[in-house]
């Protein structure tokens, strides 16, 4: 090949994307163009700087609060509103006699009022339904004797079988007493011994009465009954809500509706509400 030949080739190999004429055998030799290298991402190993996240890295998730206590979680309570609205409606229904053990007594009452007309029965209910909604948001399953104040009954011995169906750990009764005008105060009914199925609960039930009467005097503010029991305790055995009861409960006349000093108190919604926190208290006390 003449030198002009040789030379020809030479820039056409070049052209071709030959490094060296003559030079060993290369990918251009094949006509073939070499691939670009292969792009590599170099991942840092440091620690991160503290209280900094690293880039591409997804944040810890914040720790949810721990949800409070419920200290009634897991218990049973049964509240008995005494009365109910409709009651003077039947008198028929509410004067039949019930064996109460001890002797035979009327299904239900009608209540009390104050002079000016609010009945024990609406009374108890408002101050019941209260109580349930506390006792609720604390974890307790509440079950009360009666749906509203508009309907009749039931018979005290009914009042009792829903306690004891329950299997309560604790049932209180709600009342307000009508004693003479000047009798003022509260007090808590327990049951005695009669030989029947109150008697395993008679001490649990002190205790239950016990830890009511000390939160609701020290809630309420309202004085020990100046007209019955002692210290605010009393102890009957012709009660059926008690004498049938197999689950520690107590009645609490919570004052005295004819008295205008205690009425003043009861007919107020918002003591009505301090009402409710005391008991809820009580009951605290006693299954904490």
């Amino acid at each position: 090949m003449t030198s002009r030949a040789l030379a020809v080739t030479c820039m056409a190999l070049l052209g071709a994307g030959v490094t060296a004429c003559g030079g060993a055998a290369s990918t251009a030799a094949t006509g073939l163009q070499e691939a670009p290298a292969a792009r590599v991402t170099t991942v840092s190993t440091a620690p991160a700087s503290a209280g900094r996240t690293p880039v591409g890295a997804a944040a810890a998730p914040e720790a949810a609060p721990e949800a409070a206590p419920e200290p009634l979680a897991g218990k049973v309570i049964v509240i008995d509103p005494g009365h109910n609205g409709g009651n003077h409606r039947d008198p028929k229904a509410i004067n039949k006699q019930v064996n109460v053990l001890t002797q035979w007594k009327a299904c239900d009452t009608t209540g009390t009022a104050t002079n000016n007309g609010y009945s024990e029965a609406a009374f108890t209910w408002d101050v019941s339904r209260r109580l349930a909604k506390i006792l609720r948001a604390e974890g307790a399953t509440v079950k009360l004797t009666r749906d509203g104040n508009s309907g009749v009954g039931p018979c005290i011995t009914q009042r009792a079988a829903i306690g004891n169906q329950a299997h309560a750990d604790a049932a209180v009764s709600v009342h307000a007493d009508g004693a003479a005008a000047q009798s003022r105060g509260f007090h808590v009914i327990m049951p005695e011994k009669i030989g029947g199925p109150v008697d395993p609960v008679v001490g649990k039930s002190r205790k239950l009465g016990i830890a009511l009467r000390d939160a609701y005097r020290a809630g309420t503010g309202l004085p020990y009954s100046t007209y019955i029991g002692k210290n605010a305790l009393d102890y009957r055995d012709d009660l059926g809500g008690l004498n049938l009861s197999t689950v520690p409960k107590v009645f609490i006349e919570t004052g005295n509706m004819r008295n205008a000093a205690d009425a003043s108190r009861l007919t107020n919604a918002a003591f009505r509400q301090r009402i409710a926190e005391s008991l809820a208290k009580g009951l605290r006390d006693y299954l904490g």
